[in-house]
């Protein structure tokens, strides 16, 4: 009944959507109830300075999956696909040629299976190095009726999704992953992405009918703020609805979670199985006078609740329970620690952007310990680089340059960027981020100058004839933000 030996553990890795690092119970927020990632924060270990590598949904994942920047693998924006009109995505591989953690993983004697949000294109069949396989098409949609892969097969879903990847990866868990081979189980939850009104069911809803969400400020929207008619608009202009669904789909994942988590104790692998969670990128319901993420705003942002997210890591005996980490971790870290946690070493890769961080998770060595001081970011034109105290944005056409002093300045209202004051320091963060970016782009994928504007990319880099091709720019339509 799957392993049971510490050198080969188990892995049930969970990834929210569009979840930001204000929204979990144990990061401080008393309205919402989370009660299952709470409990495995309190078992394990949870990682407060954890960063996307984009803002966005599919660049985000391909990070998690390749510990590569968007600009060494080549995805750059949210895929559209079929749900907007594109040429069918069905057989279309975006992360072609590059070597993924369950690819590795498998090879190593792993039995893999994926239940949920895909949006890194080919969905019709298994993705290399899964057995089993349970998919959403598209990036997002309803709750209920949602469109999903069954047996390479465009179906739609009669159950609510959320219960229904839970019960998938049950499946999963019951079938391939209970023979003698360690699993490795991805379970990506569409929960919280929009839309939130009339898509949860009723008691869900009613857990947060005296909610004040006061963990929600709605601050005056900023001018930067792009007013696209749909989910997010409608939030601004009446967010209590939206708050509403927001938490409510944020609890119906919990309990889905607690369900695997049961599983895992009632076969007697919860000391024998990592489990992670975390989530592809952040998300503002209101703070910065903003509903979405990078691409809720022209130019596109970078800020705090955008790329920063949750992570939670548990595996008793091996990682310390009860435990806040404070150092800056990147998700391109991802891959290299889950095969590290596995006793394997990644394949050579020159592109190759995290390190692990199974010491840090062990308690081997301190936050201060981490030898990497600076987390790093990017989509499409917009770059960060980011040190404990400080936060450096630029933008290859015209745009702000942005500087903030995070110590004195946590919600980043104050651009610093022109004062002569903080010049020298402006320039330390331009020269960390041009050398650092230098040396994780591939030249034949970098986004840096390509038109990347937050309304979705439409084929993979190098399938069309020039760049204007690859990317969604319609003159008429406001952005939307997947």
């Amino acid at each position: 009944m799957a392993s049971k030996d510490v050198r080969r553990p188990n892995f049930l890795v969970i990834v929210s959507d569009d979840q930001g690092p204000w929204a979990l119970g144990c990061a401080g927020n008393d309205e919402l109830q989370t009660p299952t990632l709470d409990s495995l924060a309190e078992d394990g270990t949870r990682l407060d300075r954890f960063f996307c590598a984009s803002p966005v949904c599919s660049p985000a994942r391909g990070s998690l999956l390749t510990g590569r920047m968007p600009s060494a693998h080549g995805v750059h924006d949210w895929i559209r696909g079929e749900a907007w009109g594109v040429a069918d995505e069905a057989d279309v591989e975006y992360l072609e040629g590059l070597t993924t953690t369950p690819e590795v993983l498998a090879g190593a004697g792993w039995v893999c299976g994926y239940s949920g949000k895909w949006h890194l294109g080919a969905g019709r069949q298994p993705a290399p190095g899964f057995d089993f396989w349970y998919a959403h098409r598209t990036g997002d949609g309803p709750y209920f009726g949602a469109p999903v892969w069954r047996a390479g097969r465009r179906v739609s879903e009669p159950r609510y999704l959320t219960d229904a990847i839970t019960e998938e990866a049950l499946s999963f868990l019951h079938g391939p992953g209970a023979g003698e081979e360690p699993f490795y189980l991805s379970v990506n939850y569409t929960a919280p992405h929009s839309p939130w009104v009339g898509q949860h069911p009723k008691y869900r809803l009613d857990l947060y009918d005296d909610c004040d969400f006061a963990s929600c400020p709605q601050e005056a929207a900023h001018p930067w703020f792009s007013w696209e008619p749909g989910p997010v608009s409608d939030a601004v202009s009446d967010p209590r609805p939206s708050l509403q669904g927001y938490f409510a789909s944020l609890s119906a994942m919990d309990a889905g979670i607690a369900t695997l988590l049961a599983h895992l104790d009632a076969a007697g692998l919860r000391e024998h199985t990592v489990v992670i969670f975390t989530s592809d990128n952040g998300f503002s319901c209101g703070q910065h006078g903003i509903w979405g993420k990078g691409n809720a705003t022209w130019p596109i942002n970078l800020w705090e609740n955008s790329v920063r997210v949750p992570a939670i890591v548990r595996w008793p005996g091996q990682v310390p329970a009860n435990v806040v980490r404070n150092a800056l971790v990147s998700a391109c870290d991802l891959h290299p620690t889950l095969l590290d946690l596995a006793g394997l070493d990644p394949p050579e890769d020159p592109y190759a952007a995290g390190r692990t961080v199974a010491p840090l998770l062990r308690g081997e060595t301190g936050d201060n310990g981490r030898e990497t001081v600076l987390v790093f970011d990017e989509y499409g034109g917009t770059r960060m680089v980011r040190s404990t105290a400080w936060k450096y944005v630029c933008r290859a056409a015209d745009g702000p340059e942005e500087l903030y002093n995070l110590t004195d300045d946590p919600e980043e209202h104050h651009n610093l960027a022109s004062e002569p004051s903080c010049r020298s320091t402006v320039l330390e963060l331009q020269a960390e981020l041009r050398d650092w970016f230098a040396g994780h782009v591939d030249p034949r994928l970098d986004a840096w100058h390509r038109p990347v504007s937050g309304r979705g990319q439409l084929q993979p880099v190098g399938a069309a004839a020039n760049d204007t091709a690859l990317y969604y720019s319609g003159e008429n339509e406001r952005r939307h933000r997947l």
